[in-house]
């Protein structure tokens, strides 16, 4: 492994370290540096170009300046009492010699760490009542040669206690070369020394949503000796569970929360059905199944898939996915020394993108599934469906998996009159669905990029291509799958993102393990645990085929529960707990269950009723139904935490228990969602609406203010532009009537709101930018402009005003 070019001046320990004359003292010092430099090489990233790291997540560690209380001044004694006046301009200029600045950089202070470490030097001699004899002398003999010929001493000399010092308050700086070993990405394959102990034969199953290709694997799956499948979701995992051991194949379940054994006897059965974050790379298996493999570089999880396909110890690896993941799958594989057979796979069913959108919910039929970006969107779309006295399901990714699935089969039960589904992309995998017709209410969502920053752009073709894929499943009572949207505008972009081919997928996830920051710690023991995943992930180094994967939400659980003393390995395990920060509640409880479990006291049944208020009644409207959903994801929270502090959470079987009951509560909840929407209407004061009103509907997401202004011309597109969703009516069927200024009373009465409202809650909007968003809107209004304007809208402009010239 290459050694990185921090240079690090190694001091003697011996006492009395003196250098005499600046000049001297530093021309001996920087051979040394050099010397060190020339013989190690520099840190490199994956494309072999130099890396310096982040020095701005340095946090220095606090050193308290020397009191009364510490004894006798030896250096004092030996010479005199310091004239701190003199010492403060002599450090002064110490500080500003550029040949002490030069050398602090070869020692691998730059100029943020240099001023802080002179920072708290200077402040360290000041505030201090006495210090080291051999300090002291150094001191004083600067101090009492200024401005003579023959130099006593000189500010130069000063640099060797000044860098010990640095070292004390950045102890990174003294062990650099260590943390990049340790923070060395660039060869995941050896982390799993039991998967290359045996030669592997990898199967990528590649094709379309719908096309026979996860069967084709799960059938080799149930005929093996022994197997694992590994799935994104609880859903598909238990469905496999059911599958195999329908199939008179012993098949146990292992998610997060659940431990699920085919035997009665708690035996493990040779086959396991799990998330793929709970897959062993241990234990032996003949067939592995790895589902959605190109969720791979997914920003937040892409490192479970990675750790599966490099870490799996079976003798057959199926993967199955996207094609745009066989050339990386390819190349990972030709590091491992594995070769790769590709089976291709069409889809089953014809899936047609119609030439007509919907329109008006007016022109639904059975078998439609709406597909939305936004709890409010389906709350919303879903009243005014049963307001023209249809039933419809609802299925998005806060319910509980049970409720997903009652849901799913009200749908697919060919006896009950619900024919409507609206949903958003939870449905494009997980659940198996007799859908006709998909209609995209929108074909944009809000994203979190690899910087874990909100966006709001189209979705991609894979997504699109996902989703669409639930249309016309084999083996459903429909023989062929449609695909539409609800606006004709849109209908044309969808078209294209359908039309491109998926982009490839060009890199895998990696995670720091808890080992890797162990040993930070050791190096690092007075940072906090965000801290270090800063320092690891900033000095970390990956090839081209890995990325290190969004850690935001690992640090925020990190920051919250940092005040609270647990031991590095119970923090590290607290912080990757799978919950939803947007989640007060659920975040409170997870400090309340840190603070408890730092007390060692049991988080037992009868502490978590009181602290959820359980039992609990029906919701009344969607407040409840949101704060009851909220609940479940506690108790999801418990019974993971149960597993892996079983003597702390101890009461996993009753918690279980109350979770099914909680999850009948919400599935009434979820049947009853129209009454809960009106009820919400009814008690929520005037401009702060929990959902969209019927007579307002539909919200209207663009990220383009010249597709608006196509749409609906130069005054609705700064509606469009400046609120980002527009409140109103999603295609008026008399479009001058939308244009006129009417919709601008609109937006200015209803964007204080809901809409504002929502959107501040989302994140989407602060109240700086809502202002900003205001004031441009006014002036513009003032100078006669309507909307914010495309270059599209300044070229009509002007034409339509040429001609009325002419």
């Amino acid at each position: 492994m290459r050694r990185c070019a921090w240079p690090l001046l190694r001091l003697p320990s011996r006492a009395g370290l003196v250098l005499r004359h600046g000049g001297a003292a530093a021309a001996r010092l920087r051979p040394a540096a050099a010397a060190s430099s020339s013989s190690s090489s520099s840190s490199v990233g994956g494309d072999g170009s130099s890396r310096a790291p982040d020095t701005s997540l340095f946090v220095p560690v606090p050193l308290k300046p020397v009191g009364d209380a510490a004894g006798e001044d030896v250096g004092a004694e030996l010479t005199r009492p310091l004239d701190k006046g003199e010492v403060l301009k002599n450090l002064n200029k110490f500080y500003k010699r550029k040949e002490i600045q030069r050398l602090g950089a070869e020692n691998g202070l730059d100029a943020r760490l240099f001023h802080q470490a002179f920072i708290s030097f200077r402040k360290y001699i000041m505030e201090s009542s006495s210090v080291s004899a051999d300090l002291h002398i150094i001191l004083n003999d600067i101090c009492c040669g200024a401005g003579k010929v023959c130099l006593l001493g000189h500010v130069d000399d000063l640099f060797p206690f000044f860098l010990r010092h640095a070292k004390q308050i950045f102890p990174m700086l003294d062990c650099m070369d260590d943390l990049r070993k340790i923070s060395d990405l660039r060869l995941p394959p050896n982390w799993y020394p039991d998967a290359r102990a045996i030669q592997r034969k990898i199967i990528f199953h590649a094709g379309p949503t719908n096309s026979g290709k996860t069967y084709h694997a799960i059938q080799r799956f149930l005929s093996a000796k022994s197997g694992i499948y590994c799935g994104p979701l609880k859903l598909l995992a238990h469905e496999i569970f059911q599958k195999s051991n329908d199939a008179n194949v012993p098949c146990d379940l292992v998610t997060g929360e659940e431990r699920v054994y085919a035997n009665e006897d708690a035996r493990q059965a040779p086959h396991i059905a799990c998330t793929i974050e709970m897959c062993s790379t241990n234990t032996p298996y003949e067939v592995a199944v790895i589902d959605e493999i190109q969720m791979i570089r997914d920003p937040a999880r892409g490192w479970a898939w990675t750790r599966a396909l490099l870490g799996l110890c079976a003798e057959e690896i199926h993967v199955c996915g996207e094609a745009a993941a066989i050339d990386l799958v390819t190349e990972l594989m030709y590091t491992t020394g594995e070769e790769i057979e590709v089976r291709n796979y069409k889809r089953l069913t014809p899936l047609t993108v119609l030439d007509y959108a919907l329109e008006s919910l007016d022109n639904l039929r059975p078998g439609d599934c709406i597909v939305c970006f936004s709890k409010n969107d389906i709350y919303s779309i879903s009243r005014q469906i049963e307001a023209r006295g249809l039933e419809c399901a609802v299925i998005y990714g806060s319910l509980p998996p049970g409720t997903k699935l009652e849901q799913a089969k009200k749908f697919n039960d060919p006896d009950d009159p619900c024919k409507i589904l609206v949903a958003t992309d939870a449905i494009g995998m997980g659940l198996n669905l007799c859908i006709k017709r998909i209609i995209f209410n929108s074909i944009v969502k809000p994203t979190i990029n690899e910087k874990g920053e909100k966006e709001i752009d189209s979705i991609t073709t894979s997504q699109a291509l996902q989703i669409a894929g639930r249309a016309g499943r084999y083996g459903s009572s429909f023989k062929q799958g449609e695909v539409t949207t609800m606006h004709r505008d849109d209908l044309v972009q969808l078209k294209e993102i359908l039309s491109e081919s998926v982009r490839p997928v060009k890199a895998a996830g990696l995670h720091p393990t808890p080992e890797q920051i162990e040993m930070f710690a050791y190096h690092l023991p007075d940072a906090t645990l965000s801290n270090l995943i800063d320092i690891f992930v900033s000095l970390s180094q990956v090839d081209g085929l890995y990325f290190v994967c969004n850690i935001d939400d690992f640090k925020f659980l990190a920051d919250m529960i940092q005040h609270i003393p647990l031991n590095l390995r119970s923090r590290y395990v607290f912080c990757t707990a799978p919950l939803n920060r947007k989640e007060p509640f659920v975040c409170t409880t997870l400090l309340k269950f840190a603070r408890q479990f730092s007390r060692n006291e049991p988080l037992t049944f009868d502490w978590l009723c009181r602290h959820t208020k359980w039992p609990l009644a029906a919701p009344k409207n969607i407040k409840e139904l949101v704060h009851l959903e909220a609940v479940h994801d506690v108790f999801d929270l418990y019974l993971w935490l149960s597993y892996r502090f079983m003597d702390m959470f101890p009461d996993a079987v009753l918690v279980r228990d109350i979770q099914k009951k909680l999850d009948d509560i919400i599935q009434v909840g979820v049947c009853n969602i129209t009454k809960l929407i009106r009820a919400s209407q009814s008690t929520v004061a005037p401009g702060t609406a929990e959902v969209v009103s019927e007579d307002f509907p539909l919200s209207r997401t663009t990220r383009d203010t010249r597709v608006a202004s196509g749409r609906h011309g130069a005054k609705s597109a700064e509606a469009l532009s400046i609120a980002v969703e527009v409140p109103g009516e999603r295609r008026a069927k008399n479009l001058k009537a939308y244009r006129s200024a009417t919709r601008q009373e609109d937006l200015k009465s209803h964007g204080r709101g809901s809409l504002a409202n929502r959107l501040l809650r989302e994140g989407l909007l602060t109240q700086e930018m809502l202002r900003q968003l205001e004031s441009e809107w006014h002036n513009q209004h003032r100078n006669g402009r309507y909307g914010l304007g495309s270059k599209r809208d300044d070229q009509n402009s002007s034409k339509e005003t040429g001609k009325k010239k002419k």
